[in-house]
């Protein structure tokens, strides 16, 4: 049904909030999913859609971090059975994105293997996507695991970043860029930062892009 949300976290693991959270996404309807007529399972089970609309998932919004809600038709461009990929609303460089597991975890320390393997098999596969539909030649892959290490969303996240050469001078500065972009997530703002947030028409176009690079 419309506004429900995508949620796959183990209530005994979370705060009384979020339990709230979880019981509700349990009871969530995958009805609305089946006008989406055409589904095609690529990189070895990753979730696009064809052209008939969109990504098939059982929510319309999927939760990132305990305050954050993904409009799932808008930004999600790849599912796997663990993890999702989605559009930047402020990218570093054109094609930066996130993959991140469903369960809300909020360290690497606390998936299981399984989820771990997931995750970073569709980051690969949506490396691969990216770098070639920006014409890039390179990927940069981080993970900020914890508040000390720049993470400002407590859910478990990969950024994929397409680079060229001299896209960063020096190169370690796409570091302190990606930081910035997470403090964009976590509501903080930097004074000098020039990136304009994008509107949800530019993330669903670009999503939409990408599901199809993604077949």
């Amino acid at each position: 049904t419309p506004g429900t949300v995508c949620l796959a976290a183990s209530p005994t693991s979370l705060s009384s909030g979020m339990r709230a959270a979880a019981s509700f996404a349990s009871r969530c309807s995958t009805t609305w999913a089946s006008r989406w007529r055409t589904q095609l399972a690529v990189n070895g089970g990753h979730t696009v859609s064809g052209n008939a609309g969109s990504l098939k998932l059982a929510c319309r919004a999927f939760q990132f971090g305990p305050h954050i809600r993904i409009d799932a038709e808008q930004q999600i461009f790849a599912e796997s059975k663990h993890s999702v990929a989605l559009v930047n609303l402020k990218p570093v460089v054109p094609g930066h994105v996130l993959v991140a597991p469903k369960r809300l975890a909020a360290r690497v320390s606390e998936l299981d293997a399984n989820e771990l393997s997931d995750l970073f098999s569709l980051a690969r596969d949506v490396g691969q996507t990216v770098q070639s539909h920006f014409n890039a030649s390179s990927l940069t892959f981080t993970v900020q695991d914890g508040p000390e290490a720049g993470q400002t969303v407590p859910h478990v996240h990969v950024h994929v970043l397409p680079r060229r050469k001299g896209d960063f001078e020096p190169n370690d500065a796409v570091y302190d860029a990606v930081d910035a972009s997470e403090n964009d997530m976590g509501a903080a703002r930097s004074l000098d930062d020039d990136r304009k947030p994008r509107s949800l028409q530019e993330m669903a176009a670009e999503a939409a892009e990408l599901r199809k690079a993604m077949m």
